[in-house]
This record gives C-alpha cells, structure tokens and sequence, in this order.
C-alpha cells in the first residue's frame, strides 16, 4: 500500500519535534501543526491518512477537532495523545470513531503498531466512501438491475422480473458498468455489500 500522509497536531512544540523525530526514524514523512486550526486550514480532510491529535489544546481541542472531521465524513483516522487523559475521555474518544488512545510518553512500537492499522482502516473508509458516490450515480432502475446482476440473475431472468425488453437491460448493464468504473462482473461484485438485495425490491 502507497504510504499514506501522518498528520501531527499539538499545541506543544516539545512534542511534536519529539514525536516527530521518532517517527521519522520509522520510515514515515511527517506533517507538523501546532493547533487544529492550522490543521483544518491546511489539510484535505477527504483523503486517506492518520492523525496524530492531542486532546487539550487552545481555542480547538482535539475532542472539536474530531467532531468536525465526524461531521464531514473524513475518512481520516486519529489517534489521540494526551497528558491529561481518563476513561470518559477515552470512552467518548473511541464512541466517536478514534482509532487509538494513548497517554504520553508513548512506546513508540505500540505507537507504529497503532499507526498501521489506523492506516489501514482509513484507506478502507476511503474505498467506501468512493464507492457510495459512485453508487449513488446510479438511476432507482440501475440501482434495481445492479442488485438483480448480483444475485445471480441473467439478463432474461430481469427483463421478466422487471418487465421491460432484454434490450432495455442490457443498456441499463452497460450504463452501470460505465458510471461504477467497472470492466467485468468480478469488479462489480465487490458493490454486493452497498446494494440492497434483489429480493427486497
């Protein structure tokens, strides 16, 4: 997997040329931000990363931070740091998405372990999210036939299902194939997930 960004955000200097020094030893190409305003004012929050969020800062805290990148559908992972941490906090941390919760100092093994799989989960995140705007492309009709070719169906078995011509589904497929990107019917199998099924329309 392409190395995706990592993202620091901490209101002490101390700590974010620590932690990045560290990390950097890792093999990661690490992205520094003092407050969660230069964060938001300088970071896509759209695309695939981590990020690293103390939990008290000034004016933002890395609690506002998260339930902005919440309310925006980031598919962004965060680990949160703090020196301040209990169990409400950790709890409310993780009910909202967090990946990982951590109080400083960090092991920085544990620490790496935890950036993996925030990665990994966050390309994940980013995948459904492309694959729900492609979806959601697709005609109430397109929608029904994709579910229908998932099932297992043949274009005849379809066109008697939905009523309409053999020719009618077969340009309904290929406009589906277009609008998902698609090229073949194992591609189009790993939609099956996001679609409703067939025998529910």
């Amino acid at each position: 997997m392409q190395q995706l960004p990592l993202f620091l955000v901490d209101d002490d200097a101390a700590v974010l040329d620590s932690l990045s020094f560290m990390l950097t030893q890792y093999g990661y190409q690490v992205q520094t931000f003092n407050s969660a305003i230069n964060f938001c004012q300088q970071v896509d929050s759209q695309q695939a990363g981590c990020v690293i969020l103390d939990s008290k800062m000034p004016e933002v805290s890395g609690q506002m931070l998260q339930q902005n990148l919440l309310e925006q559908h980031s598919p962004l992972a965060i680990i949160f740091m703090t020196g301040h941490g209990d169990l409400p906090m950790a709890l409310d941390a993780f009910r909202k998405g967090a990946s990982d919760f951590f109080q400083k100092p960090v092991v920085g093994k544990e620490l790496v372990a935890a950036i993996e799989k925030a990665m990994l989960h966050s390309q994940q995140q980013l995948q459904q999210v492309n694959l729900q705007q492609k979806l959601a492309l697709l005609s109430e009709r397109e929608t029904q036939v994709l579910s229908l070719v998932i099932s297992g169906k043949t274009n005849k078995q379809m066109a008697e299902f939905l009523y309409v011509s053999l020719r009618t589904i077969e340009v309904h497929r290929a406009k589906i194939m277009k609008k998902l990107e698609v090229h073949n019917m194992a591609e189009l199998v790993k939609f099956s997930s996001l679609i409703v099924p067939a025998t529910t329309l």
